[in-house]
């Protein structure tokens, strides 16, 4: 049940109410201004500024500046990625991911996705194939410089992606980020032919990921599995890691369809 109040309702109470409050208002609108915050549920406009800078020091907002407004912050997905590492992923896809990482010796994935928008809700890494980090600040609102929002972005109506690369300026994270629209389309147009998308050191410096399409009876993009290692973790098996990543998600693919066994 949500903690946001309808206007006129008594504000929240107890400083874990409020706060949860706080986040759910953000969430609602995707960012929120301290007075809209205050205004949706019904909290003390000091008591928001209060809240919002200690959810600011735990992570778990961020603060848009430019904009004067609160999103929310990078700690959330974490806790998001514990929730979902068991919950709605049938058990025969995390072995499939697990036997990937077990095969390559390089982290492993698996994202669900909504148009250009995906949540990683399986990782299997471990110390000598440690997973992305992070896997946060930016990793979502920039789907043009990872493997997996390449994938999302080249799934998209044309209507759609076009607006993307004619929005706002697209963000490099690193040297290498593709930033100029017109070669990023062409990126696109290879992943929507291909099923895979590589990614060459645009978000992590020093690594590459790829991701390979899992796509329902009609065609719909359901998720991606992908891979992340060292730039010279490839050399000599591109091809062989490529087969690898696209038997994955073939049999992801096949156990989402069947509705295989969650446990």
């Amino acid at each position: 049940m949500s903690i946001v109040q309808e206007r006129g309702e008594d504000a929240p109470v107890g400083q874990i109410a409020r706060a949860l409050a706080v986040l759910e208002a953000v969430a609602e609108h995707g960012s929120s201004t301290a007075r809209g915050i205050a205004e949706v549920t019904g909290i003390p406009l000091p008591t928001v500024y209060r809240i919002a800078q200690e959810l600011l020091r735990a992570d778990y907002l961020v603060h848009l500046r430019d904009e004067k407004r609160y999103a929310l912050g990078y700690k959330l997905h974490r806790l998001a990625v514990g929730l979902h590492e068991h919950l709605g992923v049938p058990r025969a896809v995390r072995e499939e991911v697990h036997a990937m990482h077990r095969d390559l010796g390089m982290a492993a994935y698996l994202a669900i996705h909504r148009g250009a928008d995906f949540v990683v809700v399986h990782v299997s890494d471990s110390p000598q194939a440690p997973r992305l980090s992070p896997l946060s600040f930016g990793f979502h609102e920039s789907p043009h410089a990872t493997a997996f929002g390449k994938v999302g972005l080249a799934s998209l109506p044309p209507e759609e992606q076009e607006a993307y690369l004619a929005g706002t300026p697209l963000r490099a994270h690193t040297d290498r980020t593709v930033t100029d629209p017109a070669q990023l389309r062409e990126q696109l147009a290879e992943i929507a032919a291909r099923g895979i998308a590589w990614e060459h050191q645009e978000f992590v410096p020093g690594t590459d990921c790829l991701a390979a399409t899992i796509k329902a009876d009609d065609g719909m993009l359901i998720g991606t599995v992908a891979l992340s290692a060292p730039v010279a973790a490839y050399a000599g098996r591109v091809r062989h890691i490529e087969d690898r990543l696209r038997a994955c998600a073939s049999r992801a693919g096949r156990a989402y369809r069947l509705g295989a066994d969650h446990s």
